[in-house]
């Protein structure tokens, strides 16, 4: 919202929420019924289009939505540090509200205007013409338009909005109240609207000028700079013609300086040019990537998680992970071909980049789903792309890296083991996390347990646990014999095998559960039976008549810096403990491994815990 929101800030269907794409059907209908009923010398080819043009301009903005949070986690010519947080994504989310009023109006547009009808593919005195006034109209105005809204009445009810946004995203650039955006359609309606009346339109003109503004627009708050230096250097007036991502930063941070839209003659003929912007631009160019001091190493789980993550939908992304939603399952062309990709060829990339007080913390990801992880034949390829993370972390001087989700598989790697016998001589240290693991669950665990159940596949962080409950006299009931065996065995030393029992009932009111719990089983829980997860995945939550509590996790202290999207399903700045042990352990120089058979001090990691901030969530 604007600093004091004036007339016309909502847009007119803000009230139908996610149902506001229904103003466009009834349109879209008749264009499509008049262009298939209709003979083929009276088809209308450009109505028929606007469609297909709108949707290539969602397309074309959540290209430079993942290309900028990509390249910006990376570091390589970032341009702003400040980070950018939740609250943007959300005043942010309804980028697409500009492409429905536009559409709205080509759709008028093209029905009441009898020189809007039957547009030939190409004209080129139209293109021409639209060129020239863009140059010499539309850029002219819009400078004087836009100083205009920087002027106090105006920027405290419209243009402070767009302004929240100091460290901007490509889609930074349409986030503007109702009214303005009409102002703005009114002035980029000129050169269109010119050649309709002429009888010069084409669809080529149109659909073109439409993309240029959009890939302008997106290029110039996308926060790394992409425009080399030698196309300057072949043709010096350029820099008076085309502007760069870095010269609008600088209007985004200095406010009063580089007014103009995509030219920037105009601040250079009105004394409003920002004195920094070639030292910014030069900066910008030389930066490299940034080298993180912990990475946190995760994968894909489902299919359709690859739009959840922080490079796929943005708004997806900041909202914990749940079922598919229905409009996902409409893109499974995109879906599918994602997924060949991954498995033909794959490669580690960068997801996210925080920042915890000192420390640069870099999210990578392997593309692999966590199907591919229960597959013998696929296991070789996943740890060979694990050993390359590991590798390239150690190269860039990284301290700790922390293995997520199924890259520390028992059955995979034997929780990271495998990595250490390859290559003894890694200085970055691997960590699995069981640790912190262990000491989250032992605090969710009521006070005045007596007894717990354990259910599910049984693994490291299950072990230490029984182990531990079974020392603070809580009575441990394990359904699997095997574990049972190795458990008493280990507590035959300190005397408390009589705190663990085998017993396959369900009777108690506090289950610990792994990964492998049936639906059956889990139905089997009596009502208000308490279900604590110990693993990486949750389970499928179909008792009904169960309190469950999620995955290990913690709350997130406020100085975590640049947190736009969840970890997975946890809800927001939350994180996974696991995620968190690595944190821990390039703050406090532990140097030391946390994998295979090693386990760190569960005690002394969770004290850690608490005095950086980060917050129990029950």
């Amino acid at each position: 919202m604007a600093t004091t929101p004036g007339f016309l800030t909502d847009w007119p269907w803000k009230p139908l929420g996610s149902f506001k794409y229904v103003v466009l059907a009834p349109w879209v209908v008749k264009a499509t019924y008049d262009f298939v009923t209709s003979d083929a010398n009276e088809r209308e080819l450009s109505v028929f289009l606007i469609l297909p043009l709108l949707l290539s301009r969602m397309l074309n903005n959540q290209l430079w939505i993942s290309l900028s949070r990509y390249k910006t986690a990376k570091g390589k010519n970032r341009i702003v540090d400040k980070t950018i947080e939740f609250e943007q994504v959300d005043r942010e989310r309804d980028w697409d509200d500009q492409i429905i009023f536009n559409g709205l109006l080509y759709y008028v547009g093209a029905y009441t205007l009898a020189s809007a009808k039957q547009l030939p593919i190409w004209r080129l005195d139209g293109v021409i013409i639209v060129a020239l006034l863009h140059v010499g109209v539309v850029e002219f105005m819009y400078y004087w338009l836009h100083r205009a809204l920087h002027h106090h009445f105006l920027y405290n009810r419209y243009h402070s909005h767009h302004h929240s946004s100091i460290v901007t995203e490509p889609i930074t650039s349409v986030i503007h109240p109702f009214g303005e955006h009409i102002a703005y359609f009114a002035l980029f309606a000129i050169p269109l609207l010119t050649i309709t009346l002429t009888r010069t339109a084409s669809i080529t003109a149109f659909a073109g000028y439409v993309t240029f503004i959009d890939l302008m627009n997106n290029m110039g708050h996308c926060n790394f700079e992409l425009i080399p230096k030698i196309a300057f250097s072949i043709f010096p007036p350029l820099k008076y013609l085309m502007y760069t991502p870095s010269y609008h930063s600088l209007h985004h941070t200095q406010f009063r300086t580089n007014y103009s839209l995509f030219m920037p003659f105009y601040d250079y003929v009105y004394g409003t040019l920002d004195q920094s912007t070639d030292t910014l631009y030069e900066k910008s160019l030389e930066r490299k990537d940034e080298t993180p001091n912990v990475v946190y190493l995760t994968h894909l789980t489902t299919p359709e998680s690859v739009y959840h993550m922080r490079l796929g939908f943005a708004s997806l992304a900041s909202k914990p992970y749940a079922s598919p939603k229905w409009y996902l399952r409409m893109l499974w062309p995109v879906t599918i071909w994602s997924m060949v990709i991954t498995w033909i060829y794959g490669k580690t990339f960068v997801v996210e980049r925080n920042v915890f007080k000192k420390l640069t913390l870099q999210t990578w990801a392997i593309p692999k789903y966590k199907i591919q992880y229960f597959m013998e034949w696929q296991r070789e390829a996943i740890n060979d792309l694990i050993m390359e993370a590991i590798v390239e972390a150690d190269g860039k001087g990284a301290k700790v890296l922390t293995l997520g989700l199924l890259n520390q598989g028992e059955e995979v790697n034997r929780t990271g083991e495998l990595f250490i016998k390859r290559n003894p001589k890694l200085k970055v240290k691997l960590v699995d996390g069981s640790s912190l693991a262990v000491g989250v669950v032992l605090n969710s665990i009521p006070k005045g347990t007596t007894e717990v159940a354990f259910r599910g596949n049984f693994n490291k962080v299950a072990y230490h646990l029984a182990l531990a409950l079974c020392h603070k006299g809580i009575q441990v009931a394990i359904s699997r014999s095997d574990d049972y065996q190795k458990l008493k065995m280990e507590l035959e030393t300190t005397g408390d095998q009589d705190k663990l029992i085998l017993s396959k009932t369900y009777s108690q009111t506090v289950w610990l559960v792994g990964d492998g719990l049936s639906k059956e089983e889990e139905l089997k829980a009596s009502k208000g039976t308490l279900i604590i997860p110990y693993s990486q995945f949750p389970p499928s939550k179909v008792n009904k008549n169960c309190l469950y509590q999620t995955t290990p996790a913690m709350l997130t202290p406020k100085h975590l810096e640049n947190v736009d999207s969840c970890e997975n399903w946890l809800p927001r700045r939350v994180m996974s403990a696991w995620r968190i042990a690595g944190i821990l352990h390039g703050l406090e120089g532990w140097n030391v491994n946390e994998c295979g058979n090693e386990m760190f001090n569960v005690e002394k990691i969770w004290q850690a815990s608490l005095q950086h901030g980060f917050t129990p969530l029950t």
